[in-house]
């Protein structure tokens, strides 16, 4: 197995990005091509086989060296049976037999997962994790998604749906969120939600001057949550408002989580996490007023470390986890 590479392919809602792996978690090729949006899904899928395709020509000895396949897609599926229910950023990509389809036209063994639980599995095996047996990995950015990861195995729960953490409601009555429950954390603190309340804040503190209006010359539709990091680091009192209250919001949710899981990391990846210590110590100062557990302090609260490979490494990390434990009893 040493000597073998495994495919890593992400699925993502603008590009699919596929890499030919080592069993060392080491990326040595990569193939980026654009996702079919607008397209069906038959399109969606043949974008995948010709990332793997192209990835296939780039590995030394070809087909032949090629172990496994690992694929991840965002929104729920189901990973025995690898069919994709519905991925939220590709319309037309709804009820695809991903695993079956992929082991029919290649012949290998192909294991398929949601792609937050994916790189979840990747920062425990080989990322910010490492060391760890009990992880919660958290990717803020468009969206909130999680993974959980216990004694290096993913956990599903009993129909392959759990982990859905970011549409755990911290306020019943609070906004709508995307999935259409109320008061999702998702709905709070995700990279959309940081956008909508600094265009909110803004918009009612006109004669306030704001640095974040400055750097888009005054039109609010450009404010996003880089915009707003860039203008913290100018010292701006409404975007360090902003960014904290964000950090407040995670402190709270994920308060709970450690009530609810007592895990030894949270490892924390997604666009959002870049902005950096101004959003980390918030969190870390809010959590023990919002968890029960007696030992909040000896949780890790870290950033990812795998950044933009975490999709490709997460698929390939399919093929590297720890295997389950059957009793006899089973």
């Amino acid at each position: 197995m040493k000597d073998g590479y495994i495919i890593g392919v992400d699925i993502g809602g603008t590009k699919i990005a596929t890499g030919l792996v080592t069993c060392d978690a080491e990326v040595v090729e990569r193939v980026v091509l654009s996702t079919p949006t607008q397209e069906e899904g038959d399109w969606v899928l043949e974008q995948v086989y010709h990332s793997i395709d192209e990835t296939i020509q780039k590995s030394k000895g070809g087909l032949s060296k090629i172990i496994g396949i690992g694929v991840v897609a965002p929104g729920p599926l189901n990973p025995q049976t690898g069919v994709l229910l519905y991925a939220p950023n590709i319309p037309s990509f709804k009820n695809v037999p991903i695993l079956k389809s992929i082991q029919a036209r290649y012949g290998l063994p192909t294991l398929v997962e949601n792609d937050a639980n994916a790189a979840g599995l990747a920062e425990a095996l080989f990322g910010a994790g490492v060391g760890c047996n009990y992880v919660l990995y958290v990717t803020v950015s468009t969206g909130i998604g999680t993974g959980i990861i216990i004694d290096q195995q993913i956990y599903h729960g009993k129909n392959g749906a759990a982990a859905e953490g970011g549409h755990i409601p911290i306020n019943y009555q609070g906004p709508i969120c995307a999935c259409g429950q109320r008061g999702c954390i998702e709905a709070y603190a995700s990279g959309t939600a940081l956008t909508r309340r600094a265009r909110d804040v803004l918009e009612h503190r006109a004669k306030t001057p704001s640095k974040i209006s400055s750097l888009v010359a005054g039109d609010l539709a450009e404010v996003t949550p880089v915009v707003v990091s860039q203008a913290a680091e100018l010292g701006d009192e409404c975007a360090l408002a902003l960014i904290r209250e964000t950090g407040e919001y995670l402190g709270i949710w994920l308060g709970s989580m450690i009530s609810l899981l007592d895990p030894d990391i949270i490892v924390i990846g997604g666009g959002l996490s870049s902005i950096g210590e101004l959003l980390f110590s918030a969190i870390r100062e809010t959590i023990p007023n919002h968890t029960i557990n007696p030992f909040p302090e000896q949780v890790l609260i870290v950033p990812a470390k795998l950044q933009s490979d975490v999709g490709i490494l997460g698929a390939a990390a399919l093929h590297m986890q720890q295997p389950k434990t059957v009793t006899s009893d089973e």
